[in-house]
């Protein structure tokens, strides 16, 4: 199929963005690095009548440390966090969750800030960031605002964003000398849709694991924080006793929404299939290091 017509402006800055936005209203889509939305455009999925392409705001690249955070602009792509040192020394999750983001193609193209923006509990960046408790940064005519991601991201293809606001950029905490993190997702072919996936963000004191996140892509609108299972396992030592705590716990508490091939049932067992992996993961890593 082909999109609809459409009239296309290069913003100039952020604020002429914001104008154009201010003056279209609904007729008007932000245009980043196009991975979701031209496809959109193309199955009519979306019909806009203007695309405000930002591409070319060099205030919204850059990854830099801020203070005790790692930012990231809205502009970075995939491949540019995949590929960062910043990146891998004080957000390892990030660097870990990339290889995942489809084919080096759309991660060559793809930004932080479009994936961020359109919600898709699918992806992998709105999962990680809710495993880290980043903040997404959003600018309007208001000015900016920081939104928590566990809030940002509220449902289906559903954020706080507002019609006349878009995003500039994300940050995370950067990783302490105790801290222990993965990802893995479980999908028919690299590159297609993940059925579950998990992102963990532990923080252990010998073996003994203080706190843990516990983010779940696939299987709910948002991104999915299993939040009893993660108090459950505050102050344990992840042995196989504990593991077992935890499977039990997730599978009461993760009630999984099915999708066109996978019961919430079969989506359940992999999730707990997931954290088995990852969590003993974390366990052996800490105790070769306490060895």
């Amino acid at each position: 199929m082909k999109s609809p017509d459409f009239d296309y402006i290069k913003a100039h800055s952020v604020d002429h963005a914001l104008a154009l936005l201010a003056e279209h209203g609904d007729d008007a889509r932000i245009l980043a690095g196009g991975q979701t939305l031209l496809a959109t455009l193309n199955m009519r999925l979306s019909e806009p009548t203007l695309l405000i392409d930002i591409g070319g705001l060099e205030p919204l690249r850059g990854i830099s440390l801020r203070g005790d955070r790692l930012h990231i602009g809205a502009l970075v792509t995939h491949c540019e966090i995949e590929e960062s040192t910043l990146v891998a020394e004080h957000a390892p999750l990030l660097a870990a969750a990339a290889p995942h983001i489809a084919h080096r193609a759309i991660r060559n193209a793809g930004t932080w800030g479009g994936s961020i923006a359109f919600g898709d509990p699918a992806a992998e960046w709105p999962c990680c960031l809710a495993a880290l408790d980043g903040v997404v940064v959003v600018q309007g005519p208001a000015g900016q605002r920081r939104i928590a991601a566990t809030d940002f991201f509220a449902g289906l293809y559903t954020t706080d964003l507002h019609p006349d606001e878009i995003v500039v950029g994300a940050d995370v905490p950067v990783a302490g000398a105790g801290d222990w993190f993965a990802f893995q997702e479980l999908c028919r072919r690299h590159g297609d849709y993940a059925t579950a996936g998990l992102a963990v963000a532990a923080r252990f004191e010998g073996t003994t694991l203080r706190s843990v996140r516990l983010a779940f892509l696939g299987i709910g609108g948002t991104p999915v924080r299993a939040r009893r299972t993660e108090a459950v396992l505050a102050g344990k030592v992840l042995d196989a006793t504990t593991l077992e705590i935890a499977v039990a716990s997730l599978k009461a508490e993760l009630d999984p929404l099915p999708d066109l091939t996978h019961e919430g049932a079969t989506k359940r067992h992999l999730a707990t299939v997931l954290a088995r992996r990852l969590l003993g993961a974390a366990h052996a890593s800490r105790s070769a290091l306490a060895a």
